[in-house]
């Protein structure tokens, strides 16, 4: 096992009414932005549950963040957060929400452009605290450091990250999750599955616990994953899932464990690019990844495919084309597409991407830093 150092500052909320406890988080001077999307939370009720939680507390709200929030947008939160003096950011959404939230506070007393954050890894100083009111389980942003965003003028998508972002509660009600969109949920589910496998598909280091944890998540959101799909009001089911979601990138199955994340920032690309959304991009991505990488992750791909999806006979080839089929067949049973044509993206697409990857520095991916652009352009392919 590797070393690692490991905290997770934030209380999780969980369950039922658990809004109600927003207050007495709050600080005693507490002056909070709050932030949310496009507006659908005031047509599910979760809008008028945190305005009456924040009766008693001073606020300004911030609507109208993007799914993969754009620095433009957030770019005037900031300035909302600058001239009235806020000292809490109270975010009500997704991960795109959470995500914008932690720019947003790194970036409120930032000198100079602070696309610098994202793309210079720019040093930041005091930033906001943030809360979290989760309506969408996917990303896991409400329980770690980290944050991507998107600018529009360069169709540039970029990450960051610092445990100083993390926020310090986080609301989960699975009731918030009834009303989901069927794209929504499976998106979430997807982009839980891959951000398990982004740390568990790699090699070992003889951390069989770490394994374990990450193979009950997967196993947990193929088993409840469809269940969300055809049940969309069972309580227990959501619970299940966005669980999941949260403890799928909130630092534990990750600790003492090499990472890939070679899949993210390929799909990057794709949705700075064309908008697709991000689970549609990891569900074209991995597959086609594992095929490529097969060589250097064979150990892993077999324990997945033993393990979480019950294949354990024929030799090693056959198994590993199993297992990638099996990942596949459950990103389309979840009805997120694994091909760019079914996006509508051609070999063009593919260009594109890899031109992008190119502009950003990304020329070494993976675990093994051997992912380059020629090999990125050789999954784009396999994956049209």
């Amino acid at each position: 096992m590797l070393n690692f150092t490991f905290k997770n500052q934030t209380e999780i909320l969980f369950g039922k009414g658990q809004v109600s406890e927003i207050a007495s988080r709050l600080p005693i001077d507490a002056n909070v932005l709050l932030l949310y999307g496009g507006g659908s939370i005031k047509k599910n009720g979760v809008y008028d549950q945190v305005t009456d939680a924040l009766k008693n507390t001073r606020f300004v709200e911030f609507a109208g963040v993007e799914p993969n929030p754009t620095f433009e947008t957030l770019m005037k939160a900031v300035n909302v957060v600058r001239e009235e003096k806020v000292n809490f950011i109270l975010a009500v959404g997704g991960g795109s929400v959470i995500d914008g939230a932690k720019f947003i506070a790194a970036a409120h007393n930032f000198e100079g452009d602070a696309w610098d954050i994202l793309t210079k890894k720019a040093a930041f100083e005091n930033p906001l605290p943030v809360g979290a009111v989760l309506t969408l389980p996917a990303t896991g942003s409400e329980s770690n450091g980290n944050s991507v965003v998107t600018k529009k003028a360069t169709s540039q998508k970029r990450a960051f990250g610092s445990p100083t972002l993390q926020p310090v509660f986080a609301v989960l009600d699975p009731v918030y999750t009834f009303s989901l969109p069927t794209r929504q949920v499976s998106n979430g589910v997807v982009d839980a599955f891959v951000h398990v496998i982004e740390q568990y598909l790699t090699y070992s280091v003889n951390a069989p616990l770490q394994d374990r944890f990450a193979e009950s998540i997967l196993q947990t959101l193929i088993s409840e994953g469809p269940k969300a799909l055809a049940e969309p009001e069972n309580y227990d089911v959501r619970a299940n899932v966005m669980w999941s979601a949260t403890m799928a990138l909130n630092g534990l199955i990750g600790a003492g464990v090499p990472q890939d994340w070679s899949t993210h920032m390929i799909g990057h690309e794709l949705t700075a690019l064309y908008n697709m959304d991000h689970a549609q991009t990891l569900a074209v991505v991995l597959p086609a990844l594992m095929y490529v990488q097969q060589d250097k992750k064979k150990d892993k791909i077999l324990q997945l495919g033993e393990r979480v999806f019950g294949i354990v006979d024929g030799n090693d080839g056959s198994r590993i084309d199993r297992t990638i089929k099996a990942v596949q067949d459950f990103f389309e049973q979840m009805g997120v597409s694994t091909r760019l044509s079914g996006y509508g993206l051609d070999e063009e697409a593919v260009d594109a991407a890899v031109a992008n990857l190119e502009k950003n520095g990304l020329t070494a991916l993976g675990e093994h830093g051997d992912i380059n652009l020629e090999k990125a352009r050789e999954i784009l392919r396999l994956a049209v």
